[in-house]
């Protein structure tokens, strides 16, 4: 009797041995995992699988297109390591805003331009009338001084021919030029006085033959050659070979009509948005890295808010730091650095007065790349391209429908990219998912966690179902 139950018991554990082989067995061929049947991996053999710690991921055509993939060999570049900064476009003190002042006392009685309006170079902007008692006088003492040496030139004429035949003396005719030397230095003063209160040489001249100012166009500023690199939209009519049309923007009017100005008043503010700069901030940990680019002179990448609609050249995409501020702002604890930015613009017509339209204003927010190491020989990918796990970051290799999940070493990551070391991981001309490794990688788990096959079904969102 005891040796038929030990021959029982030894036959219920040898069945058991084989049931539990085989759902061993089935649960590695369920999980993928065939490890156990590989061959091992000799040193300078090309294994195709190299890598990959895990088993492939299939994915249908229409699960590649549903998640938007494309892949892209691997190639080796030079890539410059940058910091993302925030910027905006200022005006650029002493040449973007002009204010124009009045040059004498009086009162405004005309308003030529209008805030919105267009000025061209030299245009009227106001009338004023003048109620300046020393402008008067400074007139009143030109004219007579004019009428003196016109006297005292006639009478020596007359009295020259008498000098030379001893009838008067010659000191008469020396007296006489003495009068006119100083007639005539009392006009250069007073020529000069009229000039700096702002008369145009031709009311100056008038004055001096008894048309007195009794008013005076305040004009606007001469126009200046513009800014090398300021540009007008593709076909922009040019008045002349390598000048481009330009008016000035009335941005704020500071009188009202009828009101008593002095000298040196501000009547209004005229707008030149021709150069402009853009300041961005950085923070202290920050200023080496600006300094060592400002130092290089390393072009900073630049992405402005304004529209590329519309008849514009391209945006400028590069520029270099001009300066940098030298406080730092104490409440915000950021200094500042300045790149020099040349301006857009266009004209149209309204209600047939020509109107200006800049492409760039201050207030423009604007980011800013600065580069401050350069990568050289490693591997460029788009930040979709990598999925993180803890520590380790992973890329995905595509063989067909089959994507091989591959860890990689990630020497730097930004808003737009992620960059790989070119140290064995991943090859040179490996055909790399661009985008939509976090989806993939929660397919994988998915299909580790419940032991599914690679020839399923996979939908966008990471769900799968058997082949029907």
């Amino acid at each position: 009797m005891g040796l038929r139950i030990a021959i029982v018991l030894l036959g219920i554990i040898a069945l058991a041995a084989v049931i539990g082989g085989g759902w061993w067995g089935w649960r590695q061929w369920r999980r993928g995992d065939s490890s156990a049947a590989a061959p091992p991996h000799k040193e300078g053999e090309d294994n195709h699988a190299h890598g990959a710690a895990t088993a492939p991921v299939k994915l249908s055509a229409q699960a590649r297109k549903n998640l938007g993939l494309v892949s892209k060999p691997l190639a080796p570049v030079n890539y410059w390591r940058t910091i993302e900064l925030p910027g905006v476009v200022v005006d650029r003190p002493g040449v973007s805003d002009r204010g124009v002042v009045a040059p004498i006392a009086g009162t405004v009685t005309q308003i030529h331009v209008f805030p919105g309006s267009t000025v061209a170079p030299d245009e009227p902007l106001f009338t004023i009338r003048l109620v300046s008692e020393s402008l008067h006088t400074s007139q009143l003492e030109l004219y007579k001084a004019m009428r003196e040496i016109d006297i005292a030139s006639r009478q020596r004429q007359r009295l020259t021919d008498l000098a030379e035949s001893g009838a008067i003396a010659r000191s008469r005719i020396i007296e006489l030029d003495n009068q006119i030397e100083r007639a005539q230095a009392t006009v250069d003063a007073y020529r000069q006085d009229l000039q700096a209160r702002g008369l145009p040489a031709e009311r100056i001249d008038a004055a001096a033959q008894g048309e007195f100012v009794t008013e005076m166009t305040v004009r606007a500023p001469s126009d200046q050659a513009p800014a090398a690199g300021s540009v007008a939209p593709a076909g922009f009519d040019q008045s002349e070979p390598g000048r481009l049309p330009f008016s000035f923007e009335l941005q704020s009017l500071d009188v009202q009509l009828g009101e008593q100005v002095d000298a040196g008043h501000v009547l209004c503010h005229l707008a030149d948005h021709r150069s402009l700069l853009i300041e961005g901030r950085g923070f202290n940990d920050d200023l080496p890295l600006i300094q060592g680019a400002a130092r290089s002179g390393w072009e900073v990448e630049i992405h402005l808010e304004a529209s590329a609609a519309g008849n514009w050249p391209p945006l400028p995409k590069k520029l270099k730091i001009d300066h940098l501020s030298n406080s730092v702002d104490h409440e915000t604890h950021t200094f500042a650095f300045f790149l020099p930015l040349e301006n857009q613009w266009q004209t149209y017509s309204q209600g047939g007065a020509p109107r200006l339209l800049w492409r760039f204003r201050p207030g423009n927010h604007v980011r800013l790349r600065v580069p401050v190491e350069k990568l050289e020989n490693v591997f460029v990918v788009p930040r979709q391209a990598v999925v993180r796990e803890g520590p380790e970051a992973y890329v995905f290799r595509q063989n067909g429908d089959l994507f091989d999940r591959l860890p990689v070493h990630l020497l730097h990551e930004d808003r737009q990219f992620a960059v790989l070391a070119n140290d064995g991981a991943v090859r040179k001309g490996a055909y790399l998912a661009q985008s939509g490794a976090a989806s993939i990688n929660r397919v994988l788990k998915t299909q580790s966690a419940t032991g599914t096959p690679a020839g399923v079904h996979v939908h966008a969102d990471g769900t799968v179902h058997g082949a029907h």
